[in-house]
């Protein structure tokens, strides 16, 4: 006689091999938590309540369930007002459904195991519910963002109503009109719900990280994002989250590669709260606390060492690469990293990396003062329409195929109209948030965290979103502008002839070094130090000397760009700005690590060598400071003076070398 799968599964009892029973989501917990705590890979405990729960619930309220089959059966996913009805009603009637005896008292019990194990069981811990559909997280499909997540329960009466909510969850509009789309029978997809040990990354910072580059789909690379507090604000896209970019076999060479820093506006951070009706609330960050990356360099290395090894594992168990998408969270009161979800990435691991596909600008209608806005380009490809600013989810019937949807964040309950537009513009976001992902999932030109989208581009005029080209990349430009795509398959060009010469690239900007990784060739056969410097400043060292004294005589928009650029740690501090000091402002700018930049030409070089490199180099940056320092105080920096003193002279290797390595301690 066969025995039923039970009601609750502990992580320590799941492997990936689980799915049919929990889901994607929880099968990967129970996998890392098995498998690679040894190898440094840190996951909270939990249980899950599995997809044979799920199918008690319905099964022990057949009446509901008789009318839920049949609203979905009259459901038109094309009807957004339909839609919205239909999917609130059935919803609704999960949420209603009494749940079995045996169920309450397995997920009580469960409840009180994990509380012990944690705080106590009278108290009951905070944990996190999430869901786990046993379609979900598979490689060739992505179903992020479509279920609901609650953080922050506490006791086990707000667990079993978190619960309820959780399954209901599987019928949000989004998850409906998903499987129609894709072919997936709403009767053959249960939903588990994972319940975890809370992380107290309200109190430090969390967020998402990616085995590959996401916007290249170069697998040579971590990209971490992160933010203060609870990480949904980094998955919905309600913040401009912090970046890093780690290079992978450095790091397993021993080396410490973090090649990019990028501040995020991070305004504001979820934490919790004493509603157990709204257990969580966001509240805004403190601008000294803005301008700061909310994580050192060796929890990002730590970060990324635990990306690679869950990247290892699921690749071995697959037999293939799989790069994975993976959620963070570092907890507050012991400072330790812990992963909290991680899943296969769907979209760039699908790609054809042989295959290249240029958007570009046509014509010379295109000019500086057609830019509305600004933001980080998700793809590479451009979309014009007809600009629709929606605020609320009550505006999606006004949203017309082919406009260019504009809002301060993608609510995922909007796919249905997000699958309809032409282009995507954000207010708030990161590349990593659910608006990135989703445009990335659907080949939509996007552009995340313009922060004055809502502002700055005219309601119903006609606009460009592009997100390729060196000067106009996560540009929103005013009208409809003229474009050409070109594809080149690359495998099916003929072998490039061995010559005594290699053939390599050279390189202007850094930024198109992972685009460039797919190329049939050698490698990089130039990469211009001052070049990499100037991409990360944006800003002429001479332009900071006194600065902001000398801002009265300056042109006011050069003023505040510089002002912009530096940041708001300095808005108040002219000394900052002396001639003395401008290498330690410098020094303080998202600059590559000079390990990593010298290991990226030179893997073999060791670390005696790097620090002996930027010790040898202190006389000549001392002689240049002193040098533009005596300049300033004379009043002799003149244009004449700039041109002797160009980047050519003032950056010698050894010089920018010295300024890396300040970057590297700051």
């Amino acid at each position: 006689m066969t025995s039923n799968p039970p009601l609750i599964s502990w992580f320590k009892d799941l492997t990936i091999a689980d799915v049919p029973l929990v889901g994607g989501k929880n099968a990967s917990l129970g996998e890392m938590y098995r498998e690679l705590s040894s190898k440094g890979v840190v996951v909270p405990n939990g249980f899950a309540i599995t997809a044979y729960a799920y199918r008690c619930l319905l099964a022990a309220n057949p009446e509901s369930t008789a009318k839920l089959n049949s609203l979905l059966e009259e459901l038109d996913i094309h009807d957004m007002d339909v839609l919205a009805s239909s999917g609130k009603a059935i919803r609704q009637l999960i949420k209603d459904m009494e749940f079995p005896h045996d169920l309450t008292a397995a997920i009580k019990d469960a409840y009180a195991v994990l509380s012990a194990e944690y705080e106590g069981a009278e108290s009951g811990t905070d944990v996190a519910v999430r869901s786990s559909a046993t379609a979900e997280d598979l490689p060739n499909a992505s179903f992020a963002g479509q279920q609901e997540t609650f953080l922050n329960i506490h006791g086990a009466s707000e667990l079993l109503h978190a619960c309820r909510r959780c399954f209901a969850s599987l019928y949000t509009n989004r998850a409906i009109v998903y499987r129609v789309e894709n072919g997936f029978d709403h009767s053959l997809v249960a939903l588990s719900i994972g319940v975890q040990k809370m992380v107290r990354s309200d109190q430090a910072a969390s967020g998402v990280m990616f085995s590959i580059d996401t916007e290249t789909a170069c697998d040579a690379t971590v990209l971490i994002t992160g933010a203060y507090g609870l990480g949904e604000n980094v998955v919905q896209g309600a913040v401009n989250p912090d970046e890093w970019l780690v290079h992978k076999q450095l790091l397993r060479d021993g080396y410490e590669p973090i090649v990019q820093r990028n501040v995020g506006a991070k305004k504001i951070k979820m934490v919790y709260a004493l509603d157990a009706a709204a257990p969580v609330r966001n509240v805004v960050v403190p601008k000294s606390e803005r301008v700061k990356l909310c994580l050192d360099d060796a929890d990002v290395l730590a970060l990324a060492r635990m990306a690679v090894a869950i990247e290892d594992h699921y690749s071995a168990k697959a037999g293939c690469r799989r790069p994975m998408d993976i959620e963070w969270a570092k907890d507050g009161p012991t400072g330790k990293l812990f992963v909290v979800q991680a899943r296969p990435e769907t979209v760039h691991s699908q790609r054809s990396v042989t295959k290249i596909v240029t958007h570009s600008l046509v014509g010379n209608d295109v000019a500086p003062s057609d830019v509305l806005t600004r933001g980080a380009p998700v793809g590479d490809a451009i979309g014009s329409g007809t600009a629709k600013i929606l605020r609320s989810a009550s505006q999606l019937a006004e949203f017309k195929p082919g406009d260019v949807l504009v809002t301060g964040m993608t609510d995922p309950d909007w796919v249905p109209v997000m699958k309809l537009a032409s282009g995507i513009v954000t207010a708030r976001g990161g590349r990593t948030c659910h608006a990135a992902i989703i445009s990335r999932e659907m080949g939509i030109p996007c552009i995340v965290g313009t922060g004055d989208a809502l502002t700055a581009i005219p309601n119903g005029t006609s606009v460009t979103v592009c997100c390729t080209g060196s000067s106009y990349a996560g540009a929103v430009l005013s009208g409809i502008k003229a474009s050409s795509t070109r594809e080149v398959d690359i495998g099916a060009l003929p072998a490039l002839p061995s010559t005594a010469t290699q053939v390599m690239v050279n390189l202007a900007s850094p930024s198109l070094a992972l685009a460039s990784a797919f190329l049939p060739v050698a490698g990089v056969g130039l990469a211009r130090e001052e070049f990499i410097i100037a991409n990360h400043i944006r800003v002429h060292p001479l332009a900071l000397i006194g600065f902001p004294h000398n801002k009265a005589g300056a042109d006011p928009d050069t003023a505040d760009a510089v002002a912009a650029l530096l940041g708001s740690r300095y808005a108040d501090c002219p000394e900052a700005f002396s001639s003395t000091s401008w290498p330690k402002a410098l020094g303080s700018l998202p600059l590559l690590s000079t390990r990593a930049r010298l290991s990226s030409a030179s893997p073999t070089l060791s670390r005696t060598s790097t620090r002996a490199s930027s010790a040898a180099c202190s006389t000549s940056r001392s002689r240049r400071t002193r040098c533009l320092a005596s300049a300033a105080r004379r009043g002799t920096t003149t244009r004449a003076t700039a041109r002797r003193l160009s980047w050519s002279a003032l950056l010698s290797p050894s010089c920018a070398t010295s300024w890396a390595s300040q970057t590297s301690r700051s």
